[in-house]
């Protein structure tokens, strides 16, 4: 049976609601939640949506940097990179994979890096000039240890940050990272972010504190967006003399 057969058959059978099960760290230990195919395909069309503000379009080409255990966001992230069709690659945010991230980001050329963290950093100091491989690149969205330290190398990177069981992802304006206002509630107690599910939400998840350090602004952004944008406290390692 040829290949498209099998594929427009199983299109037809019947697939249960449940997506993924996510687990997520949590100020109080680890929490899960269920996402549906139903709320990963409205998160897909918001991180399409984020990535065109960006700039990205048919043709470009990215370099994913996420680990399997991020499909929760990973996912979402691939499938808006296919709605836009652009080409990517994929290696792990893990330091002991920068040597593939190397390698595909000098083959593929990429108009974009998505997840860039602090690990492989460190991992490509130690061989590469960080600086000048990154400099050309049009688009770096950093996870938040990498983001101060991309910044300090005169690397405008933007903030892509899971917050819980929810994705902030910044816009040009560089002012925090946007969360999906009609899927998740956030925002900020004694200087610490806390995650709900929204009204658009039908996997439930009552108020939960992260103990991750931050503040949440609303209001409109200079980009257009009316989605909160999420503050994180800046923390991030030092490269080596070399980057």
């Amino acid at each position: 049976m040829a290949r498209a057969d099998t594929l427009a058959r199983a299109r037809k059978l019947d697939r249960p609601e449940l997506a993924y099960l996510v687990r997520f760290s949590a100020a109080d230990g680890t929490t899960d939640m269920e996402l549906t195919w139903a709320e990963l395909a409205r998160d897909t069309a918001w991180v399409a949506g984020a990535l065109r503000g960006h700039g990205l379009a048919a043709g470009q080409r990215a370099l994913l940097n996420t680990s399997g255990f991020e499909g929760f966001w990973g996912r979402a992230v691939i499938g808006a990179l296919s709605e836009l069709r652009v080409t990517y690659g994929i290696a792990e945010a893990m330091g002991w994979d920068h040597r593939r991230t190397a390698v595909f980001h000098r083959e593929l050329n990429p108009h974009a890096v998505i997840g860039l963290s602090a690990d492989t950093l460190e991992g490509l100091a130690g061989a590469a000039d960080v600086a000048e491989m990154f400099r050309p690149t049009a688009l770096v969205l950093a996870r938040p240890a990498a983001v101060p330290v991309l910044r300090g190398l005169g690397i405008p990177a933007a903030l892509i940050a899971a917050v819980g069981p929810a994705l902030a992802l910044e816009c040009p304006e560089r002012q925090g990272g946007h969360v999906n206002a009609a899927e998740w509630r956030v925002g900020a107690r004694d200087g610490e972010l806390f995650v709900a599910a929204g009204e658009q939400r039908t996997s439930s998840l009552p108020e939960t504190p992260l103990g991750i350090a931050g503040r949440v602004v609303t209001g409109s952004c200079a980009c257009g967006s009316q989605d909160p944008r999420v503050q994180l406290a800046e923390a991030g390692p030092a490269l080596s003399a070399r980057s």
